[in-house]
């Protein structure tokens, strides 16, 4: 008998990624089943086979998908303030940090994209292009700041590695509630050794003189 293709849904697609990272956000991603994405998508299983070859596409595809949702559109909004390339950074801080519930939900999704790359080698690539997206993201940022002589000379990818290795850092010790580490705390600790890092200081005490 000869197999029919479903019918061509072409919002289908993208429902079924954004029911795929509310399952893993809520939880976890090797609970993950397809029936259920399918169920909260309102899509048959069969549709979702059909758009995504296996689980793990499927899987690896939706983590790709929070990324533009929530990533690319901080990015490219050009929402960032126009005042200075230090106040540009000091937003991007926040909008890295686990702010407010749609953060902390991509902040979950961050968590178990880490955790399968240690335990799936296939998919290290995945993030290793979101992180070189962030990277990127941060190091043109430093690197304007330098062109218009707000920031001290330094290396953009060097300062950007170190801020995102912060982020990371003060990130989830914040998603996980440490008392230790409220999100002002980590706000501040994380734009203060950005600042440093830049010699915004240094530049200040030069422009006085």
């Amino acid at each position: 008998m000869m197999r029919v293709s479903p019918r061509p849904d072409h919002g289908a697609r993208e429902r079924i990624l954004a029911a795929a990272v509310r399952r893993i956000a809520s939880e976890g991603i090797d609970e993950v089943r397809i029936a259920r994405i399918a169920m909260d998508a309102g899509v048959s299983a069969s549709l979702v086979h059909y758009h995504f070859e296996t689980r793990d596409a499927l899987l690896a595809e939706a983590l790709r998908y929070s990324y533009e949702r929530a990533g690319d559109v901080r990015i490219e909004s050009g929402a960032l303030p126009e005042t200075s390339h230090a106040e540009r950074l000091r937003s991007m801080i926040d909008q890295c940090l686990p702010t407010n519930p749609s953060l902390h939900e991509d902040w979950v999704l961050w968590v178990e994209l880490w955790l399968r790359a240690v335990r799936h080698p296939e998919m290290r690539p995945v993030a290793e292009e979101l992180y070189g997206r962030m990277h990127d993201w941060f190091a043109r940022e430093i690197r304007a700041g330098i062109e218009a002589g707000e920031f001290a000379d330094c290396d953009p990818d060097e300062v950007a590695d170190h801020t995102l290795a912060l982020i990371d850092g003060f990130g989830i010790r914040n998603l996980i509630e440490d008392e230790a580490v409220p999100l002002e705390r980590a706000r501040r600790a994380v734009a203060d050794a950005l600042a440093r890092d830049l010699g915004l200081a240094a530049v200040r005490a030069a422009r006085a003189e």
